[in-house]
């Protein structure tokens, strides 16, 4: 990917991601680094949301023009990528985690979870495809390590993993403002529990579950994710037979 805003190291956001950092860049010295750069744009995120987030802003963030900061990313893609990598912060080690398999699934489950609260827009800005940091990808050999003495085949270990972060994504939706919950309506009328409430002759089956929710997202979180792991046992006892 060429840059026609001056930047020198230009390329997709592979090659800023995965650069080693002695490597060393043509063009005037810089006066802030990478990581300087990718958490002031966490830090708006973390303020403004996504919405708030743009290379003007960033770069009001550390004290430069907005062309300015074209010395250090090429384009937002590429200020994405670096911000995303900064806010998963460092994935757990081969020893981090203890126990059994599935204690270890939980534990890791609950570093997302955490990470993910801190930084609740993660789980949007990383759906999709695209390239991923080495602390991100850190995380996903993690997941791979904790379900291996399961003994799934490679395609199934990726297929488990994938529905472990789905679930985290789903649930965190579900916490999360701005995602519509049933029970919040910012215009003041009426939610969308009262609108099923009102037609319970045509959604019968959702209106006697929302008339008894059951516990807080958390408990949700937890029963879903030993639903998950009851599944993964059972697939692995069904490929051992």
């Amino acid at each position: 990917m060429s840059s026609t805003t001056g930047t020198d190291d230009a390329g997709p956001p592979g090659h800023v991601l995965w650069r080693a950092p002695e490597e060393p860049s043509r063009g005037p010295r810089r006066a802030l680094t990478l990581d300087e750069v990718a958490w002031a744009a966490v830090g708006v995120a973390d303020r403004d949301g996504l919405a708030g987030l743009s290379m003007q802003r960033v770069a009001a963030e550390v004290g430069l023009t907005k062309m300015a900061l074209y010395r250090y990313v090429a384009n937002k893609e590429e200020l994405e990528a670096l911000m995303i990598d900064a806010a998963v912060e460092e994935p757990p080690g081969p020893d981090a985690l203890t126990g059994t398999w599935r204690e270890q699934a939980v534990q890791l489950a609950r570093m997302v979870s955490d990470v993910w609260t801190r930084h609740p827009w993660i789980p949007w800005i990383t759906v999709g495809e695209r390239v991923m940091g080495p602390r991100e990808v850190g995380w996903v050999e993690a997941a791979v390590r904790v379900v291996e003495p399961l003994g799934l085949a490679p395609d199934e270990r990726m297929d488990a993993v994938t529905m472990l972060f789905g679930h985290l994504r789903t649930t965190l939706a579900a916490a999360t403002a701005g995602t519509r919950p049933w029970t919040a309506d910012p215009e003041g009328g009426s939610t969308m529990r009262d609108l099923v409430a009102a037609h319970a002759d045509r959604y019968p089956a959702l209106t006697a579950v929302m008339a008894d929710p059951g516990g807080p997202v958390g408990s949700r979180w937890d029963f879903g994710l030993q639903c998950l792991l009851d599944g993964f046992a059972a697939a692995a006892e069904r490929r051992s037979r």
